[in-house]
């Protein structure tokens, strides 16, 4: 099933994988953006901690603080629960904890000194419904301070690109599986054809290369028909012909005096009306173009048919089939390859007997004594092969059970075991 999806599956898997590569590279081009715009931003802490730490002091008035705020748009944040409020639920940017370093000159009784004093700062910038806030935290005091320039990270544009590169690799594969659409409608149409749809076209009006390929299959098609029905004329004509002579010498024989001429001819004619009928036998089977002459049979009546064609008496015969066990077969065709294998019994087995019975696999099993074949299968269901060349045969029994097999999606198989011959059809 994946070899027979195999493009469509290659198409689907580059799809998928460029789409994930998108994703991953946004993804992290989105995390680097964002980071990068956090600590752009956050820099203006320094101007924030100047104003805080130069109102600390020289004690300036609360007034003074927000009047240097304003300045750059900044907002003394003092409503209590609104300041519990951001710190409980809101996300915390990015924060850093250092330390200032402020020089004073001081005097004494020896004179002027400069002296070095050290302030533990901690700045950290929050988001809070769509505002940023900056509180800013020294040993003497803290304050929140809302920054009304600021606005949080915005992955809208960024969004927008992926989406739109997203778009149109998903629209390029989109049309690349309509392109190879026509390629699948063509390949099922092969495999009617294939099944015996002799009548499937593959003509179309696509001028691309799967157009090409498509017209070029019908002009094949044609060609094969062609041969196929004169293949099939030249047959039955000319086994129309044959019984003809055949019928007329059948009846002269009749009329010579000599009793042993009578028997000799007789048997001649006999065994050509037999060779026309089994090559009547396998035209019917390579010309076998479809399913439609198969119904469900009781495995048990096949097997009588083929019986009462061989025209062997039943204590010959021996059959363990089950009752309940069906088949869905061309019952002529699957008739005569059982008659087949019993005839074959009667011949070479030493015994003149067959016995037919399931295997353990479920498969029909015909079991004689004798010997060992003394080539492998493979020789025997060739046409026009045999072992015993006098024996009453033409060398063409397995040969048509093996297509007659073949035509029903099975196999003739063989095994030796203990003096017993055991042709399965698998």
């Amino acid at each position: 099933m994946i070899k027979r999806h195999a493009v469509l599956l290659t198409v689907l898997f580059v799809l998928v994988v460029s789409l994930a590569s998108l994703s991953a590279i946004f993804w992290e081009f989105y995390k680097l953006n964002k980071e990068q715009y956090i600590n752009h931003i956050f820099t203006k802490y320094s101007v924030i901690t100047q104003i805080y730490r130069e109102h600390q002091q020289r004690q300036s008035s609360e007034i003074m603080l927000e009047a240097n705020l304003a300045v750059y748009n900044l907002e003394v944040t003092k409503d209590e629960k609104l300041k519990k409020k951001i710190f409980e639920k809101g996300k915390v940017l990015k924060r850093e904890g250092f330390k200032s370093f402020k020089t004073s000159l001081l005097i004494n009784d020896k004179g002027l000194y400069t002296k070095n004093i050290v302030t533990n700062l901690r700045a950290t910038m929050i988001q809070y419904k769509r505002n940023i806030y900056f509180h800013i935290e020294t040993p003497s005091g803290d304050i929140l301070i809302r920054d009304n320039d600021l606005k949080p990270y915005s992955y809208i544009n960024l969004l927008y690109s992926y989406i739109t590169i997203f778009m149109i690799i998903s629209l390029s594969f989109i049309l690349i599986l309509q392109r190879l659409r026509p390629l699948i409608r063509l390949r099922k149409k092969i495999e009617l054809y294939g099944n015996g749809n002799m009548d499937i076209s593959f003509k179309t009006n696509r001028e691309d290369e799967i157009g090409a390929v498509a017209n070029e299959l019908e002009n094949a098609r044609q060609k094969i028909n062609t041969v196929l029905e004169s293949r099939t004329l030249f047959l039955r004509n000319l086994m129309h012909e044959l019984k003809t002579p055949i019928a007329k010498g059948t009846i002269a024989t009749q009329m010579l005096d000599s009793q042993k001429q009578k028997d000799r001819f007789s048997s001649i004619f006999k065994r050509l009306e037999t060779l026309v009928t089994e090559f009547a036998m396998i035209e019917e089977v390579t010309s076998l173009s479809d399913k439609k002459d198969f119904s469900e049979y009781r495995l048990l009546d096949v097997i009588d048919g083929a019986i009462d064609m061989a025209m062997v008496d039943k204590e010959h015969v021996t059959v363990k089939i089950s009752g309940k066990i069906k088949v869905h077969v061309n019952y002529r065709l699957y008739t005569t390859a059982i008659k087949n294998m019993i005839d074959n019994a009667m011949k070479y087995a030493s015994d003149s007997h067959i016995t037919i019975l399931m295997n353990d696999k479920n498969e029909l099993c015909f079991e004689s004594k004798g010997a060992c074949l003394s080539h492998p299968l493979q020789y025997y269901i060739e046409p026009f092969t045999k072992d015993n060349p006098s024996k009453n045969s033409f060398g063409l029994g397995l040969y048509l059970v093996d297509s007659i097999l073949k035509a029903h999606g099975q196999v003739l198989a063989h095994e030796y075991e203990n003096g017993v011959n055991r042709f399965i059809f698998a």
